[in-house]
């Protein structure tokens, strides 16, 4: 008997999906061998997740308190799930991560009283970040996806096949946070500064895990690989930053942002798996197809 599957979804559903990312006790942290100082601003950005997006999460549910909309309400609770589900499979990976650098551990406690600060902060404030932070994903996303070739491609499974579902569930709920401010608040220069401010805070975020393991592997000082990492942040600022002034623009809404076609392939894949299947990426397929292995 064929294990049972689930249903393709629906335009504009959020889906919720428990996958438990499977990681290798001996990982190597450096998840693409040839691209080390990638694999490490990754590795950065992942160390964030288990402090960023508990953050989120706290923040949309005490808005949703205030709300008054019964479809923003269903897909607030949506976000919460997806949000939730992206950090504890991060945080699954940032325990092996730790124990090839056990100096993460300090970094953890500083992302853990950052965020305790911000968390004082007004509520506006907080749900201008979360909304900012959600549409510098947006950017993101084009990218990785877009650039998956270089990025993925002879990559590990596991950590690849993470990332980019993570990405894809970002562009099912990218409207959330956007939403929700505009309906408690719509203020525009309070959430453009929230842009601002959330894309500085969490790249610096990132830049303090990435760099402690950079230096582990002494390549921190190594002019090659310097150049190596300013060449990957430049790029990323490119194919990131349209993304983030088209959201300054008047008018904006991020529903009007079409998304890249490999997620609809992703997720009609998805639905055709079995429930308990684990969605792994074929890496050694240079188009890193949306098809699973």
């Amino acid at each position: 008997m064929n294990a049972p599957t689930r249903q393709p979804p629906q335009s504009g559903e959020i889906i919720v999906r428990a996958i438990p990312f499977a990681f290798a006790e001996n990982i190597d942290p450096t998840w693409h061998p040839d691209r080390r100082e990638w694999s490490h601003m990754a590795n950065g950005a992942s160390l964030t997740m288990p402090y960023l997006e508990p953050f989120l999460i706290k923040t949309v549910r005490e808005a949703l308190k205030k709300a008054s909309n019964p479809q923003l309400k269903q897909d607030v609770h949506g976000f919460i799930a997806q949000e939730g589900n992206h950090f504890q499979n991060h945080r699954r990976y940032n325990e092996i991560l730790k124990r090839n650098y056990p100096e993460l551990a300090d970094v953890e406690s500083e992302l853990a009283v950052d965020y305790k600060r911000l968390q004082t902060k007004s509520l506006r404030w907080r749900l201008a970040y979360t909304a900012g932070f959600e549409t510098m994903t947006m950017g993101i996303t084009e990218w990785l996806i877009g650039d998956r070739r270089n990025l993925f491609n002879h990559a590990d499974p596991s950590v690849s096949s993470l990332i980019l579902w993570h990405m894809v569930e970002e562009t099912e709920h990218k409207n959330v946070a956007y939403d929700l401010y505009q309906h408690l608040y719509g203020q525009y220069w309070p959430r453009a500064w929230g842009l601002v401010y959330a894309s500085w805070h969490v790249a610096r975020s990132s830049r303090k895990g990435y760099r402690r393991m950079l230096k582990r592997d002494r390549l921190w000082n190594r002019p090659a690989s310097r150049l190596r990492l300013w060449a990957m942040v430049i790029r990323f600022l490119m194919k990131a930053s349209p993304a983030m002034l088209r959201s300054l623009v008047p008018g904006y809404h991020p529903g009007k942002v079409t998304d890249p076609e490999w997620v609809a392939r992703w997720t009609s894949a998805y639905a055709g798996l079995p429930e308990d299947a684990i969605p792994l990426l074929d890496t050694s397929d240079p188009e890193i197809p949306a098809q699973f292995a």
